[in-house]
């Protein structure tokens, strides 16, 4: 089984999503059989590469709200977080991930993806460090695994998997998601959003259960192969 998550390292719910979800792998029963695929999806574009806008006022602007009843979201989303054991903070700086996710493809080429990933995670949420920094992303890269030299060539090149990135992103668009987390599971089922673990280990279970069975032929009659086609009684 695969099981591929678009997600952004700027969205809450897919940090708390990730967690879930894992919970939910960890309680499958077949979950030694399944891929995990991580792909990028950033939920703003837009944003500026380097700023210095709090997320707090990023926040009140975008849904037309008070300071404090931006605080008071944030509350709701860092007890949800809690609740599965993640640090949150509220003190972070809103900024463009494109760099992020062109080194996180760079990082999938060289086998530590899932590790800079976490890495990134944590250093947003748990840490509010500054990752429209180039030096601070080039930091996390590197102890996440990510050769040095690598990480300075993608830092300094603005086109070095931005392909990549891209096409995930149009991907997702012609799977339908309209927002991250968005899980996709053998590319026939698709969840939203950060669920219950429970959720996610029931939907692992019914896609298990909805696979094709494959029957082996008998002795290999009817079967074509390198050597040639058996055919059946001869």
């Amino acid at each position: 089984m695969r099981v591929e998550i678009w997600s952004d390292i700027a969205c809450p719910w897919c940090y708390i999503g990730k967690a879930r979800f894992e919970a939910g792998l960890a309680a499958f029963a077949h979950r030694d059989g399944v891929e995990v695929v991580h792909r990028s999806c950033e939920l703003d574009p837009n944003a500026p590469a380097a700023t210095d806008v709090p997320v707090l006022d990023m926040l009140a602007t975008k849904y037309g709200v008070t300071r404090e009843q931006a605080e008071a979201m944030e509350a709701r989303v860092a007890e949800a977080a809690a609740g599965e054991g993640l640090d949150y903070r509220s003190d972070r700086i809103h900024g463009n991930t494109f760099d992020l996710h062109r080194l996180l493809h760079a990082a999938a080429a060289h086998g530590v993806h899932h590790t800079l990933l976490d890495a990134f995670y944590r250093a947003n949420f748990a840490e509010a460090r500054t990752l429209g920094d180039p030096a601070v992303l080039r930091e996390i890269a590197v102890c996440a695994g990510l050769p040095a030299e690598e990480a300075d060539r993608v830092l300094a090149d603005p086109g070095a998997y931005a392909q990549e990135v891209r096409a995930d992103e149009r991907e997702a668009a012609e799977l339908g998601a309209t927002g991250v987390p968005f899980f996709v599971i053998d590319r026939r089922y698709g969840i939203s959003g950060g669920q219950p673990a429970e959720v996610f280990r029931q939907a692992l279970e019914r896609a298990h259960a909805d696979r094709p069975v494959l029957v082996p032929a008998a002795d290999g009659a009817g079967v074509c192969g390198d050597d040639g086609c058996a055919v059946p009684g001869k």
